[in-house]
């Protein structure tokens, strides 16, 4: 899973969001690591809403501006969950291999 992908997700796991709240949900999940833009972030949603991970939850016009909803599905809540777990394991499997402690201190 890209890591776009997974910050989305788990932006939107959250409650649903208009686009740039979620892009700054996504910011400060990550710590400030991921910033996206605002075309890499609707090609995501596009993209995502095409695979079934995310739906459109309506829009409306604040300030004179549209805002478009998403929000994940039961689809793209499972994806991120095995997502986790994934990670979680190759992070077990890192932190053996390098024999750390679960601190990340060299055993």
């Amino acid at each position: 899973m890209r890591a776009s992908t997974f910050w989305i997700l788990l932006a939107l796991a959250r409650g649903r969001h208009h686009g740039y709240a979620l892009i700054e949900e996504v910011r400060e999940l990550s710590d400030d690591r991921v910033r996206l833009k605002v075309p890499t972030l609707y090609a995501a949603l596009d993209r995502l809403a095409r695979d079934g991970l995310v739906a459109s939850d309506g829009d409306e016009i604040v300030d004179g501006r549209l805002r478009r909803y998403f929000k994940v599905t039961g689809e793209g809540e499972a994806k991120l969950t095995a997502e986790v777990g994934r990670m979680e394991a190759a992070s077990q499997r890192a932190r053996s291999t390098l024999g750390l402690t679960p601190r990340g201190k060299m055993a």
